[in-house]
């Protein structure tokens, strides 16, 4: 089983021989708005072309939400039987959070559904309030995800205006910084590009000046940091949701790590792939 290398520094070089059906692990950087399965599926699908086979096994390590980018683990073959332990590894994020307002989903998929008071809020009072999030948790999922409720999916009750409960989850947060704190207007000079791309897609919800927050979590498995920013915003005495989300670490594996999957295609014709011949 091989893993694959940094990308930046490989990009157009030769690896040794890949055995996807033995297994490989591949590093991606999750677009925005694709799914994970997505990835999934253009793996699989140019790795089966490349075979030359009809079925081979191909997961993920860690469900990374459409509106989110970054890490994305992609396990092929038997590599698919270290999922478990992948996703078990510790995970950094660099998360934004608008605050003052509140989505049903904690983030830009749905539109705002209450404003609240912010003016308030000051770096002194996030520092405080932050710290009540560091170690041993419990935090309640969104509503709009995958946790699964009476054998179906939360998000598919969420989506048609169904009432579910969630069950609190125990979680650890080993590390919260924060990287930026003061008001943003929509698509200032202070937003990055990818940031200007989600507000263009739902421009609704970011409208004139608003109070931003962007924070680096690193956390344990199974954390929502939608369901984060909403509890950070209630902490605050307001409201909060995500207008950005990067997995920027998973365990070892870093977005330096990681390959564009846009590019995987042209990058894989320069490889030399080998077949089980039991396949």
């Amino acid at each position: 089983m091989a893993s694959s290398p940094p990308w930046g520094r490989w990009r157009g070089l030769q690896l040794p021989i890949m055995n996807p059906q033995a297994g490989e692990i591949l590093i991606f950087n999750k677009p925005y708005r694709w799914t994970s399965f997505n990835v999934v599926a253009k793996v699989r699908g140019e790795l089966s072309h490349r075979l030359g086979v009809k079925k081979l096994k191909v997961g993920h390590a860690g469900t990374l939400d459409p509106l989110a980018t970054g890490v994305l683990i992609i396990c092929t073959g038997k590599s698919t039987k270290l999922i478990d332990e992948l996703q078990a590894h510790t995970k950094e994020y660099v998360a934004t959070i608008k605050l003052g307002a509140t989505t049903p989903s904690f983030d830009m998929e749905t539109p705002e559904d209450a404003t609240y008071p912010a003016t308030h809020i000051t770096r002194e009072l996030v520092e405080e309030k932050l710290k009540a999030f560091l170690g041993r948790i419990e935090q309640t999922p969104p509503t709009f995800s995958a946790v699964k409720v009476d054998g179906k999916r939360a998000f598919k009750y969420a989506r048609k205006g169904e009432e579910v409960e969630l069950k609190p989850k125990i979680l650890v947060i080993d590390e919260l910084e924060i990287l930026h704190f003061g008001e943003v207007e929509e698509e200032g000079e202070e937003l990055p590009t990818d940031e200007k791309e989600r507000i263009k897609y739902q421009s609704g919800n970011l409208t004139g000046k608003h109070l931003s927050l962007t924070i680096r979590v690193v956390c344990s498995k199974g954390t929502y940091i939608r369901a984060l920013a909403r509890d950070i915003g209630l902490a605050l005495g307001s409201g909060g949701y995500l207008t950005g989300l990067v997995r920027t670490r998973i365990g070892k594996y870093t977005l330096q790590d990681c390959m564009d999957i846009n590019e995987f295609p042209q990058w894989l014709e320069q490889q030399t792939l080998e077949k089980e011949e039991n396949n």
